[in-house]
């Protein structure tokens, strides 16, 4: 049986006017496509969880963004993602009306639901006590933080889960030259202290 979190509910309130029933809706199509969806507050912005992430949902200035942590596996019939699969945060609307149908949305999360009990591997965050050792740090990026010392101290500071999120996103790189993007960004956002989801963090 799923669950609401009431930090949710607390983003949703916080959040601008248009952005309020924007947030609603997209909660409720969640819960309504499938009653085991759990909530959570990753990076800090609200969060759907089965069987590991299925998605997420931001409010921003002038728009709210949504969309699936294994969108890049996602059918997209109605172009939610623009093409661009892989982020959890690439659709964006503003306005209610913009918002796909519930009945398209709901039928987004539960192939987004699909998927993570395919996988069966991705469950759900252990409890404390069971935390996963810290990530080893790929050669390329050893070599490049011994180059810069500020990015190195500000990774070496991070805690472990914060390491692995850079970690995992530039072995998780299926192209050489898109590795070596990912690898020039995270030398950049750790020299100004930043970890890899900053641009979710104070949204």
């Amino acid at each position: 049986m799923g669950t609401k979190d009431k930090r949710v509910d607390a983003y949703i309130k916080q959040a601008a006017p248009f952005a309020r029933p924007i947030l609603e809706r997209i909660r409720d199509d969640y819960h309504k496509a499938s009653g085991k969806i759990s909530e959570d507050v990753k990076w800090g912005v609200p969060a759907f969880v089965h069987q590991g992430l299925v998605g997420g949902m931001a409010a921003f200035k002038r728009h709210v963004s949504f969309g699936f942590w294994r969108a890049d596996e996602l059918p997209d019939p109605e172009d939610l993602f623009g093409g661009k699969g892989g982020s959890l945060f690439t659709a964006k609307v503003s306005d209610l009306k913009d918002l796909p149908t519930r009945t398209t949305l709901r039928g987004y999360v539960k192939r987004a639901v699909a998927l993570n009990a395919q996988a069966g591997a991705r469950a759900t965050p252990k409890k404390k006590g069971a935390r996963k050792p810290a990530p080893k740090t790929p050669p390329d990026l050893a070599a490049a933080l011994e180059k810069n010392a500020r990015a190195r101290k500000t990774f070496e500071d991070f805690p472990p889960s914060a390491r692995r999120d850079y970690v995992e996103w530039i072995t998780e790189a299926k192209r050489e030259a898109t590795r070596a993007k990912r690898l020039a960004t995270t030398l950049a956002w750790l020299g100004e202290g930043k970890r890899r989801h900053w641009k979710y963090e104070n949204c």
